[in-house]
This record gives structure tokens, sequence and C-alpha cells, in this order.
């Protein structure tokens, strides 16, 4: 009898061996997480920045074998290319719901972003937005929807108040690209100029895909226009600037988000002297988590670090960090998490108010000097 009670406890713990050993051996259970950006065309370059910015988050957090709701988890970066075109976009988000993204980073245009939230809102996902700027992405009242950049009402509400008090503009011509990005901005920015007492001498539109300027600088020409502000594209910016050094307009170009970087001081060469711009987020960043950031990314590439790829990576680890402390993959517990948050990234302090804008927005202004983009100064809020 004792041999057969002991074989029956060696069996038994021969199976509870192997039952360990099979848990051990055990698949972390994968979390998808959704990248939508213009991976081509003209923005192209600020898509793959944003993907291989996502993607180094991704590996940092798998590094520390994360364990949500007492489960091993693996996280992986599904990306897309919406090629910066409204109905790619929404065939993007219609996919990931589809296929069962945990949340979204993305997009990058606000034109893109924002028909695009209505589809992540109705499915629950949440959203975190490296860089969709336009106040209306938040203005819709859905409680997925979140951004860690600034948005453009206090970019041109910062950006007024230089043109005005420090360049002194006394007459400004307003230029947008008519697209809810460029449109939205410029609108922000002349209902700062007017608040402040300052002058809009004229306001044109022109088409996103545009290269002829020549019509409406000629009649801006006869405006002597102190500032021209240019609510568009790095490329398009460029050219504008090209085109008023060849038409003897003086007068400073004044750019939005989106500018600073090697595109336009490539393609607008030496017209694109004196352009003063503010940009959302800090010049420069420092501290452990930057430093393996940076390291990550100069292993792996030999570019540059694109202005917007830090909130990239910040969009991915706050999620991440929400997932944590929600102890949860469930979209709703994520998004009230997120809702709460309060983390430390590389860009700086995270949490959002009410509507999903980020609490402690920073701007810095630049400016190109003798072909480089030059920090004049740091502009910080409080939320």
């Amino acid at each position: 009898m004792r041999n057969w009670i002991t074989g029956v406890a060696m069996a038994a713990a021969t199976l509870g061996l192997g039952a360990i050993a099979t848990m051990a051996r055990a698949e972390p259970r994968t979390v998808v997480i959704g990248l939508a950006a213009p991976m081509s065309g003209l923005s192209g370059s600020t898509g793959l920045a944003l993907e291989r910015a996502a993607q180094i988050a991704i590996d940092d957090v798998n590094d520390t074998r994360p364990v949500i709701g007492g489960e091993a988890v693996s996280f992986k970066l599904q990306s897309q290319d919406d090629r910066a075109d409204p109905r790619t976009g929404e065939l993007i988000a219609e996919y990931f719901v589809k296929s069962g993204v945990a949340a979204v980073v993305g997009h990058w245009n606000s034109g893109v972003g924002i028909p695009a939230s209505r589809i992540y809102a109705a499915a629950g996902i949440p959203q975190v937005s490296p860089a969709t700027t336009s106040p209306a992405y938040t203005r819709q009242g859905f409680a997925t929807a979140f951004r860690i950049v600034p948005h453009d009402g206090d970019g041109a509400r910062h950006t007024a108040e230089y043109v005005l008090r420090e360049m002194k503009a006394a007459s400004i011509v307003v230029i947008d690209d008519r697209t809810v990005f460029g449109a939205g901005y410029a609108a922000e920015f002349e209902k700062s100029v007017k608040a402040l007492q300052g002058r809009i001498a004229a306001h044109y539109s022109v088409s996103s895909k545009t290269s002829d300027f020549n019509g409406i600088l000629r009649s801006a020409r006869s405006l002597k226009p102190d500032v021209v502000f240019f609510a568009g594209i790095d490329a398009q910016a460029a050219q504008l600037a090209s085109d008023m050094r060849r038409l003897k307009i003086t007068a400073p170009l004044v750019g939005i988000g989106g500018l600073v970087g090697p595109t336009f001081l490539q393609l607008a060469g030496q017209a694109g002297e004196g352009t003063v711009v503010v940009e959302p987020g800090l010049a420069s960043y420092k501290g452990s988590q930057w430093t393996r950031f940076e390291a990550a990314w100069k292993t792996r590439y030999r570019d540059e670090i694109y202005l917007y790829a830090p909130f990239a990576y910040d969009a991915v680890r706050t999620i991440a960090a929400a997932m944590r402390e929600a102890n949860s993959v469930d979209r709703a517990k994520v998004t009230a998490e997120l809702h709460k948050i309060r983390y430390r990234g590389i860009t700086g302090n995270i949490g959002f108010d009410k509507d999903g804008n980020l609490r402690e927005p920073i701007f810095t202004l630049y400016e190109v000097r003798n072909g480089r983009w030059v920090v004049i100064k740091t502009i910080g809020d409080k939320g």
C-alpha cells in the first residue's frame, strides 16, 4: 500500500513539474498596437520616423518582460501607411478595428486623424496621437482621443505674440493651404493677432498641392507686409520662400509646426534664411530614458532623430503604462486609465485634461540662420 501511495505521489509530482514546465514554455500573449502615418509621398519620411520611434518603444517595453493581468504579454507594432489621405485613414481605422488592435498611435495629419478618430471612438479603441494638432480633434467629445503634442490654438497664440511683440510686425499677410491643419492653424493665428490688436493685411488660400504662388505674392507685394505667415507643410513652404525672394519680397516667412527639419532647409536654400517657426516640444532632451532612445536610434539608423519621433515613442510608452496601471488590455479600462495617467516621458510630463489635450504643453521657437535651425527660446504652459 505504501509503495502504491508513494508511486501516486511521485506521479503527481511529475505531473506538477510538467505543468510548471509547460507554463514556463508558454508564449506570452500578443498585444497589438496600431500605428498610422504617411509613409509615402511628401510626408513619407515623417511617417517612417514615427514608425521607427514607435518600434524602439515597443522593443523597450518588451525588454521589461511585462505582465498584465497576471499574464505575460508581448507588444507588437502594426504599421499602416495612411498616405496623408482622409479616406485611406478611414479604411486603415476600419482595418484596425477588425484586426482587434488594443490601441492606436496616430495619425500625423489632422485632416486624417479627425475622421479616423470617429471610427476608433465608435469601437472604443484608445487613440494617442503624436502629431494631430488641430483643436477640432479633441473638441469632438470622444473619450478615446488623446494627444501628447500641444494643439494649434496654443501654438498659434505663441506665434502671434512673437510676431507682434518681438518682430514688431505692423502688417501681416496670411496664406493657408486649405487643409484642416493649415486652414485651422491660420484661423487660430488670425484670431490671436486680432486679440492682440494686430493687423492682418490680407488672407489668401491656395491648394496644398500647388507650387505656383506668383499671383498671390504679386498681390501681397503691393501691401508691403512686415511678415508673411504660411500655414502649410515644409516642401510647399520652401517653394513659397523661394518665390518670395525671387519677387523681391523681403518680409520674413513665419511657418507652422512641421517645418523644422532638413526638408525645408534643403529645398529653400538661401531663401529660407530668417524663417521663424514655433514647434511643439523641447529642442533637446535629457535623462536616462532619452539616452537609451537616442542610442537605439543611432545604432539602427543613420538619419538624425526627426522632431516628432520622440512623441511617437512616448505615445507607445504611455499606452503601455496605462495598461500596467489598469492591469488590463481591455480598451475601456485602458481609456479610463489614460484619463488619469501621469507619466514622465522623454518629451516631458504626460497627462491629459478632460478633453484629451496635453496638460503641460511646451513649445520651442526656431529661426533659420546660416542654413541651420537655431533655437531662439523655449515656451512653456502649465495646464
